[in-house]
């Protein structure tokens, strides 16, 4: 099983640290302040959103039954060696139809005007230790980059915890 980007919601504060780290990490650059000098215009692909009371960071899930891929009409969207459903040109080009889109049960691929591809999370922005930015760069450990199985592990030791308290 792949490593998934997990989110402790309770512990984000809605800084979007993580979401500057994204842009950072896949400008031409690979540094905020170079890319803002070069005038690169920077695109994350992590967005923090608020819901009521709650700062909830979402980013794409890499589905195990990913409706983008489906939804693709060139193919450009497709899933990698790694598991990771990615769109750089795969077996077609991206024209920008925004079939993947509007089938995105999570609203975290948008649509690069300019460029006119779709942009999406590609795990490109992993650093020497196999993190990837957004994780490196939260204050507070809401992001976390594990298998699923280790979240539940902590969970489920916290609530013992509470209740042995």
């Amino acid at each position: 099983m792949h490593k998934e980007l997990l989110i402790r919601h309770d512990r984000c504060l809605g800084c979007r640290s993580c979401e500057l780290a994204c842009a950072a990490a896949h400008s031409k650059a690979g540094n905020l302040i170079k890319a803002m000098l070069a005038g690169e215009r920077l695109l994350g692909r992590i967005f923090v959103s608020q819901v009521r009371d709650k700062k909830v960071p979402l980013n794409c899930r890499h589905c195990e039954d990913a409706p983008c891929i489906d939804a693709c009409i060139t193919g450009a969207m497709h899933r990698d060696s790694s598991g990771v459903v990615t769109n750089d040109g795969g077996s077609g080009k991206c024209t920008g139809c925004w079939m993947c889109v509007m089938v995105c049960p999570y609203g975290v691929i948008h649509s690069d005007l300019m460029e006119r591809k779709a942009v999406k999370c590609d795990r490109a922005c992993l650093n020497d230790g196999g993190v990837p930015a957004c994780v490196s760069a939260c204050p507070t450990g809401a992001l976390l980059f594990a298998h699923p199985g280790e979240l539940s592990d902590e969970k489920r030791k916290e609530f013992i915890s509470q209740l042995t308290d």
